[in-house]
């Protein structure tokens, strides 16, 4: 469990670049030089760092949906399925982060990349979010 936590805040520390805060950097209007943090619109996204925050976020909202639904799955398994569960979860999260990789590496370098690699994390994480959602619901009944 701990390895599961270390690997997902690890991967979460990958999007510092433009992200880290959830905020974008503005000029003042008022204080010339000055830069203020800005939430940014990510109904309406404008500019590619905007975007790339904002995936950043949904990535984000993902991953805390998934590790609270993980955490309610847990204790309802016996001992054996825990653990299967737990290398399960290793393993995928190992296959989402290469898949991940392999995404951004068509734009390497470029400006979309953040984006390109949060938004495949957020779409696998929700995906797997589903099935442990799943997983959860066979157990309750």
């Amino acid at each position: 469990m701990r390895k599961f936590l270390s690997t997902t805040i690890g991967t979460v520390t990958l999007f510092g670049l433009g992200i880290a805060a959830g905020t974008i950097a503005t000029a003042s209007p008022h204080l010339p030089g000055v830069q203020v943090a800005q939430q940014p619109n990510c109904n309406n996204p404008q500019t590619q760092s905007e975007m790339n925050v904002c995936a950043g976020i949904a990535y984000r909202n993902a991953d805390r949906r998934l590790n609270q639904v993980y955490q309610q799955l847990l204790p309802k398994l016996p001992g054996a399925r825990r653990q299967q569960l737990t290398t399960a979860q290793q393993a995928w999260i190992r296959y989402r982060d290469a898949s991940c990789n392999f995404e951004r590496s068509e734009v390497e370098g470029g400006t979309m990349a953040p984006m390109i690699q949060a938004s495949c994390l957020a779409r696998l994480t929700e995906q797997r979010t589903k099935d442990l959602q799943q997983y959860l619901e066979s157990t309750n009944k």
